[in-house]
């Protein structure tokens, strides 16, 4: 155990000392973990850390190991990597889902994971996303529309909810009659339930549903095919299913990247943009400014990345293994023992970003890590920073006098934060405005 300066203040988490393991999770973690991941990175770059689960694994905090640690050959991604300890607490996702749906991009090592990676880039290639601004311009404009004239909503069941997938449903070419039947509630497969867990019997339900969609999803692009045998057009759930039927994908790994679009496609998004409004909602005056500047070129995109940096949707990386025992920056890891890199604590390392506890808008360089690193950087990301800019300037102009709800309990200290293992984001953000434009 690491022990605390004498001047350092009390842990807002009810102890002194960092134990070990560090738990990760609870309400106060969840709703402000900046205080713990400070101690941490001045402790050193790696703890070991235990999640809801009962598993233990080991946290990578402060930039520069954050950084190092996402291009470290020696971590791979495959599930198949990890050892028995791991394998007992950690792989929640019961069978036959997990071998069905979880050999996506994001558990896969090269070359394997090199080749699936090439079949999504040209949907989310930058060039591509910018053509659609228009349309994700008018997906968020029918969706503010929709919003009461005057007074205030809850902008997660509002907009922030909706928006994300209505964009994925065009990028990835996701038929309306289909997107209409996809279940939100699907996407709380990634907050996994413990096999003990009095709600075991309602994940396992959404599991199924969303295989059986899945099904639906594949069926449908493959009936659209002309007798060529070519996809009946260029869209990526067509491409990727006449990867399938080429041979270049197993069944189980299209089930996965279709599974991989439609959660981590719009889950991540749909929680981002509620990290930022909360975060603009706690800075008025910031928020102020970006309303009045959100014209002035440049500016949205650097207050952008600088929401990114300051509280990112994507808390923590998913898991990462070494095949063999190694040294990770002077601590000893078993094969097999999971590795887990703190995105939100690099992303707050002064070593780094000059006062980077502080929201600065035009902060520039801003070498953030909201989107990952290296071969596993998210290939999303130029479609992400378009749907938030997208979202933001539709919100701020549109909503003049942006607030906080002032109803008792609706305030911002009592917004209750999504209790998923990963991410960061809340289910309800009631606010008010004065009407809507």
């Amino acid at each position: 155990m690491t022990e605390t300066a004498p001047d350092t203040p009390r842990c807002p988490y009810g102890y002194d000392r960092l134990p070990s393991p560090v738990p990760l999770y609870g309400p106060d973690y969840k709703r402000d973990p900046y205080p713990l991941y400070q101690r941490m990175r001045e402790a050193g770059p790696v703890h070991r850390v235990e999640f809801p689960s009962g598993i233990h694994a080991w946290l990578v905090t402060g930039y520069r190991a954050a950084h190092a640690a996402l291009n470290d050959p020696r971590l791979g991604k495959n599930h198949a990597l990890g050892n028995a300890d791991w394998r007992r607490l950690a792989s929640i996702m019961p069978e036959p889902q997990h071998s069905q749906l979880q050999v996506h991009l994001l558990h896969q090592d090269p070359p394997k994971h090199t080749s699936m990676r090439r079949l999504v880039l040209d949907a989310f290639a930058p060039r591509r996303v910018e053509s659609l601004r228009p349309r994700f311009r008018e997906l968020a404009d029918a969706l503010v529309d929709e919003l009461p004239e005057s007074g205030g909503a809850d902008l997660v069941a509002g907009f922030a909810a909706h928006y994300p997938f209505r964009v994925l449903a065009e990028v990835i070419g996701l038929p309306p009659e289909l997107a209409e039947r996809f279940d939100r509630d699907w996407g709380k497969v990634v907050q996994p339930v413990g096999p003990q867990d009095p709600g075991r019997p309602a994940y396992e339900a959404r599991l199924r549903g969303l295989q059986t969609y899945i099904a639906d999803v594949v069926d449908h692009k493959r009936a659209d095919r002309p007798a060529s045998g070519r996809p009946a057009d260029e869209d990526l759930l067509g491409r990727l299913v006449a990867a399938h039927d080429a041979g270049e994908l197993s069944r189980a790994e299209l089930d996965s990247m279709v599974f991989q679009l439609l959660v981590a496609g719009q889950e991540p998004v749909t929680n981002q943009i509620t990290t930022m409004l909360v975060t603009l909602l706690r800075h008025p005056e910031e928020l102020a400014r970006l309303r009045e500047g959100v014209e002035e070129p440049g500016r949205l995109a650097r207050a952008v990345e600088e929401l990114l940096r300051h509280d990112a949707a994507f808390e923590l990386t998913t898991w990462r293994f070494f095949a063999e025992d190694s040294d990770l920056f002077g601590t000893a890891v078993p094969a097999g023992d999971s590795v887990i890199v703190s995105l939100c604590a690099a992303n707050r390392d002064d070593a780094q970003f000059s006062e980077a506890d502080r929201l600065d808008l035009d902060r520039t360089p801003n070498a953030h890590l909201a989107f990952g690193h290296g071969i596993h950087f998210c290939p999303g990301a130029a479609l992400a920073r378009a749907e938030l800019q997208i979202a933001l300037a539709t919100l701020l102009t549109r909503l003049p006098g942006l607030r906080p709800a002032e109803a008792p309990g609706d305030g911002l200290a009592d917004l209750v934060w999504v209790p998923a293992v990963l991410a960061r984001g809340v289910n309800r953000l009631p606010v008010a405005y004065d009407r809507r434009r």
